[in-house]
């Protein structure tokens, strides 16, 4: 299982072991029962099984069911499942094979039995979800699984027996999410004299994620979805890709984490100003690469936001000569304007979209 198999803007909140019996041979197939906010799905032990997926909105009838001891018949059924009717189910990696997900089309029907867990939660979540994904207007439909998903945060918290030391205190938590170039993993973020943690709600891929502080060369923030709530943290001087991206849910919460961050940082490195490095890239102490990539850097850009990834602008004007002669300075764009101000038409785009912008500060 791979959070890459989610859709885009979906979250993973919780798994239960559990089996189903297959409808093929009758054999009883064990894996774990994964509800996220748009699918279902179950990833089995063997890897001969292929990974099975249900969308919610695809699924037609969601039941308890009863699953009755066949050891001795007069036992009453006991409500320890979840019967499903989907009128399509995806199968990833059958026998093992990184191969294009099948697709089976038609109402089909499977049962689940969980060996752990109270079936009326876990069901009483899949309905909650179930009705989000029927809600006719995407938006209404985000913001059901949003309101489902700050109240689990809500009821969680850190895990403090996931510090290290004794002595070592919480001194700033907060509710996050952290962002890679595809998926997003909500959970909560802790800060203490020595580490920080981030652990996810559904502790995948693992548990608790932890930095040490002394190890932070440079933290930055970000705007994030045209907000300002994004943070980046990198462990080394040189490496454009950050150990971790965090998305908090409001600015102040961000300005608070990247506060006290920095202020604990004895060998945190200054930001550098963009005619810094054109300095040291005019001299040749950075190549061109470097000098665009510490440009993008200071724009906000990330390798882990694909809504703002690292741009490599074009020079050339002239992209119809058969031969271009580098040193005629006619075959280059004007240098002096950025791409948005190469002729008056994107120029205009360029301010209409500046004016429209809904939030505070604007930006271009």
């Amino acid at each position: 299982f791979s959070l890459l198999m989610l859709d885009l803007g979906e979250f993973y909140f919780e798994h239960h072991s559990a089996f189903y019996t297959s409808k093929e041979d009758g054999r009883k197939v064990k894996g774990s029962f994964k509800i996220c906010s748009k699918s279902l799905v179950f990833e089995p032990e063997s890897i001969k099984e292929p990974i099975v997926k249900f969308s919610i909105k695809d699924c037609t009838k969601i039941e308890e069911i009863g699953f009755v001891n066949t050891l001795n018949p007069f036992d009453e059924p006991k409500g320890s499942g979840c019967g499903l009717v989907c009128k399509q189910v995806l199968e990833i990696k059958k026998g093992n094979e990184i191969a294009p997900y099948t697709s089976s089309r038609g109402s089909q029907e499977y049962e689940f039995y969980f060996e752990h867990g109270d079936p009326e939660d876990i069901l009483h979540t899949i309905h909650q979800l179930h009705r989000a994904s029927q809600l006719e207007k995407l938006g209404d439909q985000a913001a059901m699984i949003t309101a489902i998903l700050q109240s689990r945060l809500a009821r969680a918290s850190f895990n403090k027996t996931r510090l290290d030391f004794a002595d070592e205190t919480a001194c700033v938590e907060r509710a996050a999410e952290m962002v890679t170039a595809l998926v997003t993993n909500p959970g909560h973020v802790c800060v203490t004299e020595y580490h920080l943690f981030f652990q996810p709600l559904n502790s995948f891929p693992d548990p608790v994620l932890k930095i040490k502080l002394k190890e932070i060369r440079r933290i930055f923030k970000r705007r994030h979805g045209l907000r300002p709530v994004g943070l980046e943290v990198f462990c080394t001087e040189k490496d454009f890709c950050s150990d971790i991206y965090l998305k908090f849910y409001h600015s102040k919460d961000r300005d608070e984490v990247y506060f006290y961050i920095a202020s604990q940082l004895d060998n945190h490195i200054v930001e550098h100003t963009a005619e810094s490095f054109m300095m040291q890239w005019q001299r040749g102490l950075i190549s061109n690469y470097d000098y665009l990539l510490h440009l993008n850097n200071l724009a906000d850009r990330s390798c882990n936001d694909l809504s703002q990834y690292p741009v490599f602008p074009w020079v050339l004007s002239d992209y119809s000569s058969q031969e271009l002669d580098l040193n005629n300075p006619e075959f280059y764009r004007d240098l002096s304007k950025p791409i948005g101000a190469l002729n008056p038409e994107r120029l205009e785009r360029l301010l209409e979209r500046f004016r429209d912008m809904p939030m505070e500060p604007k930006f271009l």
